[in-house]
């Protein structure tokens, strides 16, 4: 018992349990303040309000970004990185589908949830990161057919939630005749595709830009082992990390979501659209996730890059459209996902500059600022 306590400790830093009790401390005074923050609230307050939630925020995604690291080192791509999308994708479709369950109609929340993270995962996070490591590294190698995969599935998974109910679907919504097939499809591809990741085709999504591996050879003189054998020799250390991060993170989405009214308020005081709400919202939920990115991208690991932004998109569409569909159809409530034209280009053009830049060898800084452009065209289009 004792010699357990002591293996714990020696990954729970002092760090780590302040982190955690500051995030769980605020969502709890939050609660408190839940009637006074939900009255009409006075500038001064909404102000501080929201300084201090995007505070912890950002002092817990740190903490997160700590955890999800050490995870990647000790378990490798793309078990560290799935570890890290799954977390944050699982509690952000339980958060939207607890929504739905709630009072009120919420016919659009998944299509504008799922819409904001496509287009700051795949031009905000994938620009920036591939803009600051093209920078440092001048060009960096990634492994085309695990990225391949990524971005085909991203392809039928998007028209699936977005483009085809427009088409066939009843004033944006699938019929109950169409919903259930369109639920087996995406749910049957997502579990094939994380089948083959985790298993057979686990090669497909590591690095292999040389530089990095003679990195990694210099730093770890014991060889590399399977996934079987890593848990089974450092399991009190990976159990013990993945519940600091999970316990790290949960505090993130709650808080992020708690604001969504400040949020609503203050900018219908400042005249922006509603849907920048949502936006900011996906931006701070994937938080974590996004400085991981971009640090990855400095180090030149621009595989773990296309696994954290690509694999949470494939997450986040591939479990979120059928779960909304499935709550739906359980409680009878209409499911807008088809998008405006505006944002079915802006997703086209998303998409094809993705397969173009995830085509070559090498990506660049290049490339990052072209994504960086059209996710500056998206605001536009917000503001239109």
């Amino acid at each position: 018992m004792m010699t357990s306590l002591t293996s714990v400790k020696q990954y729970v830093g002092r760090t780590d349990i302040v982190r955690i009790a500051l995030g769980w401390g605020a969502y709890v005074l939050v609660l408190l303040a839940h009637p006074l923050l939900a009255a009409p609230v006075a500038a001064p307050l909404l102000i501080v309000a929201l300084g201090v939630i995007i505070g912890v925020i950002l002092v817990c995604a740190f903490g997160v970004v700590k955890q999800a690291e050490a995870l990647a080192h000790r378990l490798g791509d793309p078990y560290g990185s799935l570890v890290l999308t799954l977390s944050i994708v699982l509690i952000e479709v339980i958060l939207i589908s607890a929504v739905m369950l709630g009072p009120g109609e919420h016919a659009t929340i998944a299509r504008d949830s799922v819409m904001a993270v496509s287009m700051i995962i795949l031009n905000l996070v994938i620009g920036l990161a591939l803009l600051l490591g093209g920078l440092r590294h001048r060009g960096m190698a990634h492994n085309r057919t695990g990225t391949s995969a990524y971005l085909a599935m991203l392809v039928v998974l998007v028209a699936l939630a977005f483009a085809l109910p427009a088409l066939i679907g009843r004033d944006g919504s699938y019929t109950l005749g169409q919903e259930i097939p369109i639920v087996i499809l995406t749910l049957g591809i997502y579990a094939f595709f994380l089948f083959r990741q985790m298993g057979a085709q686990a090669g497909d999504f590591t690095e292999v830009d040389e530089r990095l591996r003679r990195r990694t050879d210099a730093a770890d003189a014991s060889p590399r082992t399977g996934i079987r054998e890593t848990l089974a020799v450092h399991r009190t250390e990976v159990l013990v990390r993945l519940a600091l991060l999970v316990v790290t993170v949960v505090p993130i989405v709650l808080l992020s979501h708690d604001m969504a009214a400040l949020l609503d308020d203050g900018l219908g005081r400042l005249g922006a659209p509603a849907a920048l709400a949502g936006v900011l919202i996906a931006a701070i939920v994937f938080l974590p996730e996004s400085l991981t990115a971009v640090r990855a991208a400095l180090g030149g690991e621009a595989q773990r890059v296309v696994n954290l932004c690509h694999g949470a998109l494939v997450s986040t569409v591939g479990l979120t459209i059928p779960a909304v569909l499935i709550i739906g159809m359980l409680t009878g409530q209409t499911v807008v996902l088809a998008e405006s034209p505006a944002n079915l280009l802006m997703l086209g053009v998303t998409l094809l500059l993705s397969v173009t830049t995830f085509a070559a060898k090498r990506v660049t800084a290049m490339h990052g600022a072209a994504h960086l452009a059209v996710f500056a065209v998206y605001v536009i289009v917000l503001f239109s």
